[in-house]
């Protein structure tokens, strides 16, 4: 029997799926989580052949132990993986230490997880990649912006999703955030205005996609968290051509197999600097599943279980699992405080035949996502446009 160490596997809730569908295919087990046994799901507990509890997951010392434990009770581990951002570097260190081969190890970690890594990469599969510079000084930022112009965006090199992320738009917004940003670095990147569009994927052992979808983010992720705006993205009925031929380029130019991924895109709303409106070109690359609740909305989307589909690739190598019908899966996030026209009742009223899911999204995710969700299916856009009106109308 092969070893599975799965880590965080209570977070998010709905990633027990993953476990459940590896024990499914044969897998043994094991969870390391900082949650005590008695705090997991009974879903999970069910889904989990051992649990090793840890204080603290920030702790190395003590996952490193858990996963000794693991090795001396059930003998030689096949993969360490969480799926989870956060946890990418640890998983690499951990597969690193114990030579498990199955996935990206230390060596790999700056093209994963840095922001200004990913662009050689990106660059290597033919697609462009916006200007940027590391912020070192007040005079290098004014360089690199007398040759892009204003605005600017800056992010950690090495961060998740849009936290600690800005638009600076003149002098005197550079000179507050140079003056007082982290001690960390960060990148300054060219202002594109752009919808995202990403490539979401399971690969094969090969290298080769079994299963692509995409989703669609029309507005600022970064202005989203930073505003406390309400939470919107789709996930398309089928992959647009665009994204997927660079998806797949860029899973081509990175090495990846056994591994879900999500690459993001910028999809310009006009001509500018980079190309043409209309024209894809780079965001960021994320080698693990969309995160929060999207791999539920891919599953609506596609009428099929993504979850089965990676723990079928991490146990066999490839899948005969396939989509079905096809759906645009809409996820509306409303805002704690904000003064909505319709109530939750109306809303089930009148999308009862559309709602997937009515839920309270985690405190953790509720930056970008908003503080309750609602995810419905629909045949076309216009009825998808429809409900985001109905349901996100303030007074």
């Amino acid at each position: 029997m092969k070893n599975f160490v799965f880590i965080s596997p209570n977070f998010p809730t709905n990633y027990w799926r993953f476990c459940a569908e590896l024990k499914n295919d044969g897998f043994n087990v094991c969870g390391i989580g900082d949650c005590p046994y008695d705090g997991l799901s009974w879903e999970l507990k069910g889904a989990l052949n051992d649990y090793y509890c840890v204080s603290s997951l920030e702790n190395y010392d003590e996952v490193y132990r858990a996963v000794a434990y693991f090795i001396h009770k059930y003998g030689k581990i096949d993969y360490i993986e969480s799926n989870n951002e956060y946890w990418l570097e640890r998983d690499a260190y951990l597969r690193t230490e114990y030579n498990v081969k199955t996935g990206f190890t230390a060596s790999d970690v700056k093209k994963i997880k840095f922001k200004s890594e990913m662009k050689k990469y990106y660059k290597k599969a033919g697609i462009k990649v916006a200007e940027y510079c590391i912020v070192k000084s007040l005079a290098g930022c004014k360089k690199f912006i007398k040759k892009v112009g204003y605005p600017v965006i800056v992010k950690p090199d090495n961060g998740v999703g849009a936290n600690d992320t800005y638009k600076l738009s003149d002098e005197e917004q550079l000179k507050k955030f140079v003056l007082n940003m982290p001690p960390i670095r960060y990148i300054m990147e060219e202002f594109i205005d752009a919808e995202v569009n990403s490539y979401d994927a399971v690969i094969d052992a090969a290298g080769n996609p079994v299963f692509e979808t995409g989703n669609v983010t029309p507005f600022s992720i970064m202005d989203i968290v930073n505003n406390n705006d309400n939470g919107v993205y789709y996930m398309v009925n089928r992959p647009f051509d665009d994204v997927k031929d660079a998806g797949r380029r860029t899973v081509k130019a990175f090495g990846v197999k056994s591994r879900f991924v999500h690459f993001e895109f910028f999809r310009l709303n006009r001509d500018q600097r980079i190309g043409k409106k209309g024209e894809v070109v780079a965001l960021e690359v994320n080698m693990r599943p969309c995160g929060g609740f999207s791999p539920d909305m891919m599953n609506y989307a596609n009428s099929t279980d993504v979850y089965k589909i990676w723990a079928d690739v991490m146990a066999f190598g490839k899948t005969e699992l396939a989509p079905g019908e096809r759906f645009y899966c809409a996820y509306a996030g409303r805002r704690d405080g904000k003064d909505f026209v319709h109530s939750e009742d109306e809303i089930i009223e009148r999308y009862r035949n559309n709602l997937k899911v009515i839920d309270r999204i985690p405190d953790a995710l509720s930056p970008a996502m908003g503080n309750v969700m609602y995810l419905a299916n629909f045949k076309t856009e216009a009825q998808m446009d429809e409900f985001y009106s109905f349901v996100l109308k303030t007074r």
